[in-house]
């Protein structure tokens, strides 16, 4: 499933861009987050549930599955800002829809509407086990576009 609509890439060196930044991304490191398709606009994830990410009766934690949210939808809006720009998270509201019970995570962010100065994104983790695999969460975000300066694009 990949992104729907049309979208500006406003960086076609964007793939360059990104490699470098991953590396430093902590929070997908100490996941074990691996993005395994990265489109402007659109973006895949899977993880190996950890014992340290469970909360009772072994369900996915929420604070795992809200940074799962925050990152595919971050990388998917970024993948579409010029060279000179960043993205940070405006905004973030997650629905949890069914407990997380399983061993790994699979995760997909997507652009739905890219602005100048925000782009509204989606995200939704399932999690799969024993052959099934739940939708857990879905989120809706607003990634805010920033200048390299730090400045909010106006």
């Amino acid at each position: 499933m990949m992104a729907q609509g049309s979208f500006v890439v406003n960086n076609p060196a964007w793939r360059e861009r990104l490699e470098p930044l991953l590396k430093g991304q902590h929070f997908m490191q100490l996941l074990g987050l691996k993005l395994t398709v990265i489109e402007p606009g659109y973006v895949e994830a899977e993880m190996e549930i950890q014992s340290v990410q469970r909360q009772a009766l072994g369900f996915l934690h929420g604070g795992v599955m809200a940074t799962i949210c925050d990152i595919v939808a971050g990388v998917a809006a970024f993948n579409l800002i010029r060279s000179d720009q960043h993205v940070v998270t405006g905004e973030i509201k997650i629905s949890y829809l069914n407990p997380g019970v399983g061993d790994k995570v699979k995760a997909i962010g997507r652009v739905i509407k890219q602005g100048r100065m925000i782009s509204f994104c989606e995200a939704d983790v399932y999690v799969e086990g024993n052959g099934n695999l739940v939708h857990v969460a879905r989120a809706s975000t607003s990634m805010v576009i920033i200048e390299e300066s730090g400045a909010i694009k106006g």
